[in-house]
């Protein structure tokens, strides 16, 4: 059997769990690159956008005003820590604040223990306006049972060194000594080591490896790679109009109007910040890549849409939000085929592809590096697993919202990342959103070992899910491109248009996913979004849940073909009570199934309510009355309370009738629970 990834609550919290605040979570920071291994021509016209259905739209916030905002709730963190029932030794720092139309601010917190920094626990509160409860996700406070480490920093140093050779690191060197950190983002909270490491990765990027070491055994406990792999006369997007300064008789690649961002030529070197371009003659280029400047044309343009983007689109002025710009680096190193963005120099840096022929700086991927930024200063979702997945495809979704809003006609917006460069040999693009499996490696849908794999390819159903959403499945052509976009469950979804779809995406992204989101966590995510953006009845809600059904994740609207009547009756359920022993053996609720023909259907419905006060501790298994199991839930990270979730089974190998068992096990200390229920429901 296989299962699909679990339909969570329309909110964080549950609305009819939400509390007040009661205890807290801090996010890995980190760098990205565009492979696994703007400036604007003229003023940016935005693409038309759908206004939010309800007063939760984003308020568009000058830098000073969300200074003002987070420092005001920087004077409040010690009342806040309260709230939320911190210990003495635990302090909270405030890392972003957004504002909603309505006046609800939500605010990013951070925190130390006994002033080390807290990793993998990072929070988001809300505040309504007009006196409302706080609501926060609600998670442990942290207390290790030691901050005295039994191994020496210099110990932690070697594993780490040790851990980036074996992943292939060349010349690998910690950037600096290891700091003593609380580990926080699975299990127990302990004292550990994060060791930064330097050097290469095997393709030539840099590598700036994380590895967070256990300070009482040595053991290594966690590791994410935090450099992400992803009038100009451009290569890709024709003759365009760059931002640029003027000093005398000279001019130079700064963009006054968008944060002074500039563009610097590396010319093959791969350290330093490299040389501004400038000229005399405010021309840049000449349309092909034996020119050094063309090059630096398009990163400088791709630099100014994306920013146009953000500020128009999102009301986010820079990547930090804070008015700065970043800057760009062209002609990294000799034929690199990559382009990544690296937060320690707040940059993104191109290369010039096979022969140094075909430079990495198309729009597409310029809005792909300038959202790790993005991604980095707000829900900070760590380059590992489900959380890099997700990581990397929300750069290639603002990436390719980017190329849309462009409206470029030598380059016009499309759904496939990188067609542009050229990067496999063959004219094929390097990732297709709407079948993300076309290019070989991808995934299309969500299967339980997606976060084992790289994050460019778990990225697919992400990709596929804001695809489907945008444009909904089947054959269709969209300015001049053919996509047939297929389903996990072989059902229609329906687009509502790629101006919602962003909206919900970006909205779930700064104020919902943290940077353990999972999967399982960006539905709920986004469908908490779209519920504040739309409401909760109408088609936008209906179709995120559809869109993510359609990749395997969670369950659909109507719970099955909407063509058909809501199941056939034939639901079975047990509603006895099973404790679940505090870090425990597995415990069993049976449901026996009768009158049914034959085997199983592939969209088995298999919905669980648990009550746990940390369902990160909690292992949840499916057995078939034949012994075969479908795990639906793993113990991790997982802060919240509670377990009130639809999984979809493909239990069609096994017969239908006999004793099915739901199987629960409490995988870590300090928290209980009970099964308060569960049901099989045959579509």
């Amino acid at each position: 059997m296989s299962s699909s990834s679990p339909h969570r609550d329309t909110s964080p919290v549950p609305p009819h769990r939400r509390t007040r605040l009661r205890s807290a979570a801090v996010a890995l920071a980190g760098v990205a690159a565009l492979v696994a291994a703007a400036v604007q021509s003229g003023p940016a016209t935005a693409a038309p956008t759908a206004p939010p259905a309800k007063g939760a739209g984003l308020v568009a916030l000058s830098p000073a005003q969300r200074a003002g905002l987070i420092r005001d709730a920087g004077a409040a963190t010690a009342r806040t820590a309260a709230e939320l029932g911190l210990g003495a030794k635990e302090k909270l720092v405030v890392r972003d604040v957004v504002k909603d139309r309505d006046g609800t601010l939500h605010t990013r917190y951070e925190r130390t223990y006994d002033g080390l920094p807290v990793l993998g626990g990072d929070f988001v509160v809300e505040s309504r306006p007009g006196g409302a409860p706080r609501t926060a996700t609600v998670t442990r406070a942290v207390a290790p049972a030691t901050v005295t480490p039994k191994i020496s920093a210099a110990g932690a140093e070697t594993r780490a060194i040790a851990a980036a050779r074996a992943a292939g690191a060349e010349k690998p060197d910690a950037d600096r000594a290891p700091r003593r950190v609380v580990w926080a983002a699975q299990g127990t909270p302990v004292l550990a080591y994060e060791t930064v490491v330097g050097g290469l990765q095997e393709d030539g990027t840099p590598s700036s490896l994380h590895v967070v070491t256990d300070a009482a055994t040595g053991a290594e406990l966690y590791q994410y790679q935090a450099v992400h792999k992803g009038t100009g006369n451009t290569l890709y997007s024709g003759t365009v109009t760059l931002g640029t300064a003027q000093s005398g008789s000279s001019y130079s690649l700064t963009d006054t109007a968008r944060g002074n961002h500039k563009t610097y030529n590396l010319n093959r070197g791969t350290s330093g910040t490299g040389t501004l371009y400038s000229g005399a003659d405010d021309v840049w280029g000449n349309g092909t890549a034996a020119d050094s400047e063309t090059a630096a044309a398009d990163a400088h343009y791709g630099a100014a849409l994306t920013w146009d983007y953000y500020k128009q689109v999102h009301g986010r002025s820079g990547i930090r939000g804070d008015g700065v710009g970043a800057y760009s680096r062209v002609h990294y190193g000799n034929a690199y085929v990559n382009a990544f963005w690296d937060d320690s120099c707040f940059c993104m840096t191109y290369g010039d592809g096979t022969g140094n022929s075909r430079p990495l700086t198309a729009i597409d991927v310029a809005g792909h590096e300038m959202t790790h930024g993005v991604t980095s200063n707000t829900a900070g979702l760590v380059y590992s697993g489900e959380s890099g997945g997700l990581n990397e495809a929300t750069s290639d979704i603002f990436g390719t919202s980017a190329e849309f809003f462009a409206a470029n006609a030598s380059d016009v917006g499309d759904y496939l990342i990188g067609e542009k460069i050229n990067i496999n040999g063959n004219g094929t693009p390097l990732r297709y959103m709407d079948k993300p499996s076309r290019d070989g490696a991808s995934k299309d849908s969500w299967y339980s070992g997606i976060g084992g794999i790289d994050v460019h390819y778990s990225s697919g159903p992400a990709n596929h899910f804001f695809y489907l959403l945008s444009e909904g499945s089947g054959a269709k052509t969209i300015n001049g491109v053919s996509y047939d976009s297929p389903t996990a469950d072989g059902l229609a979804v329906t687009g509502i248009g790629r101006a919602k779809a962003e909206q919900i995406w970006f909205r779930a992204l700064v104020t919902k996913f943290t940077s353990s989101t999972n999967y399982a966590g960006a539905r709920t995510g986004t469908l908490a979004a779209a519920g504040e953006l739309y409401g909760t009845t109408g088609t936008e809600y209906a179709a995120v849940q559809d869109a993510w059904a359609a990749v395997g994740v969670g369950a659909r609207s109507g719970g099955g073909d909407p063509t058909d009547p809501p199941g056939d009756g034939s639901t079975f359920e047990n509603t006895a009570d099973v404790q679940i022993p505090d870090y425990g053996a597995a415990v069993t609720s049976p449901i026996t199934v009768t009158g049914r023909t034959g085997n199983a259907p592939a969209n088995l419905q298999v919905s669980v309510d648990i009550a746990h006060s940390w369902r990160g501790d909690l292992q949840i298994d499916l057995v078939a009355p034949n012994g075969a199991t479908a795990r639906l839930k793993s113990s991790g990270y997982d802060p919240a309370p509670d377990v009130h979730q639809t999984w979809t089974v493909n239990a069609s190998s096994v017969a239908a009738n006999g004793v099915w068992k739901l199987r629960v096990q409490d995988k870590g200390p300090g928290d209980t629970g009970y099964i308060d229920g569960w049901k099989i429901t045959f579509p």
